[in-house]
C-alpha cells in the first residue's frame, strides 16, 4: 500500500491527490483488486466541500457521544454537545447542553458540567462542578471536589482538591492549594505586558471579592486577603493582607456640587 501511495500524483484537472488512483495503479501492476462492503457507509463519506466536512464531523461526533454515553456518562442534549474523539470521561458524569470539550482532556467520575462550558486540553478530577459558562484553557489540572462557577476562567493552573471559585474570576498560571477559596471578581494578574509569571496560593487561603494578586506572589496557607485589595507582596500563613485606600466620607458634598436646573428655578 505504501509503495502505491508513493506513486499517486496530482496530474489531474483539480491538481489534487486522489487516493482512488491507487486502484488504477494496482490494476496496471497486475495486483488483485477486490471490492469490500462496508458495515458502516459513513466510513466512505467523501469530503470535497465545507458542507461535506461538517457532515463527516457530525458523524464522528455522534460516534463519540454514543461511546461516552455507553460508558455511563449522561449527556442531556447530544445535538448541542461537542466532544473531541479522544476525550476520556468517567461514569456518572453529567454534561448539560452547550458544552465543548476539546484536545487531550480527561474528565473524572461524578463531574457536573453545567451549560455553556468550554474545556480545552485539561484534566478534571472526580466530583467536580463546573459552570455554567466557565472556561478551562489548556493545561489545567482540577482536583477532586473543586467548584468552578459561572464566568470563571482558569488557564495553565493546578487547583488542589476542594478549591472554590464560584463566579466572575480569572485564575491564570497559578498553583492553588486544597480548599482555597476565590471570591467574586478576584483576579490572578499573571501578565505584566512582557512576561507571564506564576502565583502560589496555599491551602485554605481565602481570597476576598475584587482582589488582584499581582504575580509573582505567594499567599501562604490559611492567609486571608481582604476584599478590594491589590496584593504585590507575599502574605504569610495566618495573616490578613489588606491593600486599599482608607475610606473618606465628605458630608454635604452632593448638595454643594449640584447646580440648580432651570426647572428647579421655576
Amino acid at each position: 500500500m505504501w509503495k502505491l501511495l508513493a506513486r499517486v500524483d496530482d496530474r489531474n484537472a483539480q491538481g489534487e491527490l486522489y487516493l482512488t488512483s491507487i486502484v488504477e495503479i494496482a490494476v496496471s501492476d497486475g495486483c488483485r483488486v477486490e471490492a469490500l462492503a462496508l458495515s458502516d457507509p459513513d466510513e466512505a463519506l467523501g469530503v470535497n466541500t465545507r458542507a461535506e466536512l461538517a457532515l463527516a464531523e457530525a458523524r464522528m461526533r455522534e460516534r463519540t457521544l454514543h461511546r461516552v454515553m455507553a460508558a455511563g456518562v449522561t449527556i442531556v442534549d447530544p445535538t448541542a454537545t461537542y466532544i473531541d474523539v479522544d476525550i476520556e470521561i468517567g461514569a456518572d458524569t453529567l454534561i448539560e447542553p452547550g458544552c465543548v470539550i476539546q484536545g487531550a482532556s480527561r474528565i473524572g467520575s461524578g463531574v457536573h458540567l453545567k451549560p455553556g462550558c468550554m474545556i480545552e486540553s485539561s484534566r478534571i478530577g472526580d466530583d467536580v462542578e463546573i459552570g455554567p459558562n466557565a472556561h478551562l484553557r489548556p493545561n489545567c489540572q482540577i482536583g477532586d471536589g473543586c467548584r468552578i462557577g459561572n464566568f470563571v476562567e482558569v488557564k495553565n493552573s493546578v487547583l488542589g482538591p476542594g478549591v472554590k471559585a464560584d463566579h466572575l474570576s480569572y485564575i491564570g498560571d497559578a498553583d492553588v492549594g486544597a480548599k482555597a477559596s476565590f471570591g467574586c471578581g478576584s483576579i490572578v494578574v499573571n501578565y505584566d505586558g512582557l512576561v507571564k509569571r506564576r502565583t502560589t496560593v496555599g491551602e485554605r487561603a481565602f481570597i476576598g471579592c475584587n482582589v488582584n494578586l499581582i504575580a509573582p506572589v505567594v499567599i501562604e496557607a490559611d492567609a486571608f486577603i481582604a476584599a478590594g485589595s491589590t496584593i504585590t507582596s507575599d502574605v504569610p500563613s495566618g495573616a490578613l493582607g489588606v491593600a486599599r485606600a482608607r475610606q473618606r466620607t465628605v458630608e454635604g458634598w452632593v448638595a454643594r456640587r449640584r447646580k440648580p436646573t432651570s426647572n428647579e428655578h421655576e
